[in-house]
């Protein structure tokens, strides 16, 4: 029979009396927990075994090869026919308790090979129940584990639930939230792509139109061509008929002759030789060129493919450039011109692309006309053979095939340079788009600095506002004495004629002294306190820009500290900014409080734009 059986293999290590190590081997059924066979050799029964069976191995070295063969057995288990094998040989039956060999076998087309054989014993009863406990104990720890690791589980596997439930919900929730964003995200682009079709259908119908209407021209104008030439054609058929008839004339008249003319025969026969392979070359040569046109054309279609995804993102960044209107109303002029630019590229492009076409076309009609003379040169040199009178005609008649030849070569050659030309507008032209993107990306880097630049003017009035209201509550804890602000600005005044008699703002003294300077005299009766003050600065309306004026005594120096004038010049689409007023800021009282050349403050000190925005 055949049997699945586990194999457990120790090492024992006994100390007492004597120190010495022994290989226990245990052979267990999983199925069966009363088949049990034990085997212990020590290092002395090993030798023997050594000997009996011609072992190379030693004592220490025999559990690792034992445990490889016993592997060798397990990969080979599932084939038909295993090379490697266990068996287990008992001589009587097993209820006799009788000791039983154990063999690892290797099969071989000659011979089954035992490398390797151990005697096991059967186990007594209390060896049994040992290991029948050793089994319980076993399997009741792996139950514990297994319980654990259920109950870890479960708990998991709850907490999993409701952290799952409640991501659930709220992405159900975010879920519902993007479909309606997305609805009408898709409802607007709809719109905007039925929009661009239509205009883009009208403009296709257009060009259609006159494209069609630029093709029957030109089929009229070759219609007349070809007629022109057919009648040219009849005209010589009908002259070249009336020649024949003189030369059959003649033709007995010119036999005498035949004779000195075979000599001459034998040399234009030669002269037709050559001129038959300078066709051939010339044959070769349109073939090259036809090669060279399909391959001028491919690059054609490569340079239109590249200016329509140029002509993409142009789009895209058009697209961009209105998103950014609200903030950029000063960009929209030159996209503007950029766009109507881009739109006359475009139509000098597809002229370019019509007269490339009507150049191919040109090309096709001059390799029909060649190949129509290699007809005719074929029909002459019939003519040749039969009519041996005509040779000085024809011989005229090749001098004009040839200078037409001579002449269509010259027309391919000024046709090539044409195409080249055209080559090197398209380059042109692509370079000129660069460009156009080029200034599209500065002017929005030009438009980042702006930005820049009204961020840290925001940030500098702020400042102000701030050290302003510093200086206002340290008057109010400081009495009567009069503050000199960190920026350089003087001393403030206080105004005994009004009742305050704390140090008053600039700002407080512009909003309650709007008279001109000759008229001093302020009611003294409604003496306004210091919370009114506050409450004014607070509701100052949004300044847009600031115009920082010079001290009176400073005006030859004539100018402004600080950044350029023209970060300071008002725009319409400026950010507002929070804090003075502009009539406050724009008026002379304040002159003598703002910083100039004469009082320098350590706020206002003169560096280029880069310093202060290093992006």
């Amino acid at each position: 029979r055949r049997l699945n059986v586990r194999v457990n293999i120790e090492l024992l290590s006994i100390s007492n009396p004597v120190h010495k190590k022994d290989l226990a081997v245990r052979l267990t059924d999983d199925t069966d927990p009363f088949f049990l066979y034990n085997l212990v050799i020590s290092e002395e029964d090993f030798q023997s075994l050594k000997s009996q069976q011609g072992l190379l191995v030693d004592f220490s070295a025999f559990p690792q090869k034992f445990i490889d063969l016993l592997q060798q057995c397990i990969q080979e288990q599932n084939k038909d026919i295993p090379r490697f094998l266990l068996q287990l040989v008992s001589s009587a039956s097993v209820l006799d308790h009788t000791p039983v060999s154990l063999n690892v076998v290797e099969t071989n087309p000659f011979k089954h090979l035992t490398h390797l054989s151990l005697k096991f014993l059967p186990g007594n009863d209390a060896e049994i129940k040992k290991f029948l406990a050793s089994c319980l104990k076993c399997l009741k720890e792996d139950k514990m584990m297994l319980e654990e690791k259920l109950r870890k589980t479960e708990e998991d596997l709850t907490r999993q639930l409701s952290y799952t439930q409640q991501s659930l919900s709220e992405k159900s929730r975010e879920l519902d939230k993007l479909k309606n964003e997305w609805t009408s995200y898709t409802t607007a682009l709809t719109n905007k792509h039925t929009q661009e079709l239509t205009n883009e259908k009208e403009r296709a119908l257009q060009a259609q139109a006159q494209y069609q209407q630029q093709h029957e021209q030109q089929k009229k104008e070759l219609e007349n061509l070809h007629q022109k030439s057919i009648q040219q054609l009849q005209n010589r058929l009908s002259e070249l008929e009336v020649i024949n008839k003189d030369l059959t004339e003649r033709r007995y008249k010119g036999d005498s002759t035949v004779r000195e003319l075979k000599a001459k025969l034998s040399g234009i026969e030669d002269e037709c030789q050559r001129a038959k392979q300078e066709v051939l070359s010339l044959r070769r040569e349109n073939t090259t060129l036809d090669a060279e046109c399909h391959e001028k054309e491919k690059l054609i279609n490569q340079l239109q493919t590249r200016v329509a995804v140029l002509e993409q993102e142009i789009k895209d960044k058009d697209q961009l450039v209105i998103r950014t209107k609200e903030v950029l109303d000063a960009t929209q002029e030159q996209k503007a011109i950029l766009e109507e630019s881009t739109e006359k590229k475009q139509s000098h492009i597809e002229k370019l692309e019509t007269t490339i076409k009507s150049l191919s076309a040109e090309l096709l009609k001059a390799n029909e006309i060649i190949k129509k003379l290699q007809g005719d040169l074929k029909t002459l040199m019939s003519k040749l053979k039969l009519k041996n009178t005509v040779t000085i005609q024809q011989e005229k008649l090749l001098a004009e095939k040839e200078e037409r030849l001579q002449k269509e070569q010259r027309e391919l050659q000024e046709t090539g340079q044409s195409l080249r030309m055209k080559e090197q507008e398209v380059c042109k032209l692509q370079e000129q788009l660069e460009t156009t993107i080029q200034k599209l990306e500065e002017s929005k880097q030009l438009l980042k600095t702006n930005e820049n630049v009204i961020t840290w003017l925001n940030k500098q009035l702020n400042e102000i506002q701030m050290a302003k209201k510093l200086e206002t509550s340290a008057s109010t804890h400081g009495g009567g004495r009069t503050a000199v602000s960190p920026h350089g600005m003087p001393d403030r005044p206080s105004f005994p004629s009004s009742g305050i008699n704390h140090p008053i703002s600039p700002l407080y003294a512009f909003q309650n002294f709007l008279e001109p300077a000759h008229n001093k005299n302020v009611n003294s009766q409604c003496p306004i306190p210091f919370n009114t003050q506050l409450s004014k600065m607070n509701r100052c309306s949004d300044v847009q820009t600031v115009t920082a004026t010079s001290h009176p005594a400073n005006k030859e120096n004539g100018d402004n500290l600080g950044l350029e004038s023209k970060y300071f010049k008002k725009k319409d689409d400026s950010i507002p900014l929070r804090g003075l007023s502009q009539n406050a800021l724009n008026s002379e009282y304040l002159k003598p409080y703002l910083p100039t050349k004469a009082q320098p403050s350590p706020k206002a000190a003169v560096m280029p734009a880069s310093a202060y925005f290093p992006g």
